[in-house]
């Protein structure tokens, strides 16, 4: 008998399992699901840059452009910077502080400038110098650009309680103030000046000339943008 036809014999056919049949729909099923599971991951880390962004714009920095000379040239225009929101949460608005704020005549606005007078000083400008508080000596000015020509004024610069009526001749909006209606400021205000005193629409010219604490939402404290001027910006002098 031929070999071949023995071996074939020997063998049950019923004992080999067929091969598993290919299904088309469950394939694509599977694709189907994969590339859903791939869109959902991506919405999911879309949404969660979103969030981040808006907490760390609206909570922790401000990313301001400098649109006009108003800082030089302490900051100059079209210089881009980090304001520290944190800084004013954990501690108030300093003298000398570089303070991007909520413009006082047109909210909707930021502004950027140097922090001068504080709540409840007197501001002396006279002979183009500041004096704080019937000081003898003129205020650090080193940071300025040029000297400063300006009219003589005197500027008692408001706090929380103090009577709205005093301080007529600086504010044209009282509501900016006095939101609850009972004659006296909300909260302490500050005084602010730009760096090119020649060249800075601030609290000298504004119709409300006090900035109030809560308009002032952050401190600058860092330049990315020129790239040959990224480094911290300085803040503190000797008063």
């Amino acid at each position: 008998m031929n070999n071949s036809e023995d071996l074939e014999k020997d063998i049950d056919y019923e004992d080999i399992a067929p091969a598993e049949d290919i299904d088309a729909e469950d394939m694509y099923d599977e694709q189907e699901n994969g590339i859903l599971a791939e869109i959902i991951s991506w919405i999911k880390t879309i949404v969660v840059a979103v969030i981040a962004a808006y907490l760390i714009t609206h909570f922790i920095i401000v990313n301001a452009k400098i649109p006009s000379a108003s800082m030089e040239t302490t900051i100059m225009t079209g210089d881009r910077l980090i304001a520290n929101r944190i800084s004013y949460y954990m501690d108030v608005p300093q003298r000398f502080d570089i303070a991007v704020f909520e413009f006082p005549d047109d909210p909707n606005v930021l502004y950027i400038k140097r922090v001068i007078g504080l709540p409840g000083d007197k501001v002396d400008i006279r002979d183009n110098e500041i004096y704080i508080n019937d000081s003898a000596e003129p205020l650090e000015d080193s940071f300025v650009n040029g000297s400063m020509e300006t009219r003589d004024e005197i500027y008692t610069i408001p706090k929380a309680g103090d009577r709205i009526e005093d301080f007529s001749q600086y504010i044209e909006d009282i509501s900016i103030y006095d939101k609850d209606n009972d004659g006296l400021f909300d909260e302490n205000c500050y005084f602010m000046l730009g760096d090119n005193r020649n060249n800075s629409a601030d609290s000298r010219y504004w119709r409300n000339q006090f900035v109030p604490e809560s308009y002032i939402q952050g401190k600058a404290i860092f330049r990315y943008f020129p790239f040959n001027q990224i480094g911290v910006i300085k803040n503190d002098f000797n008063q």
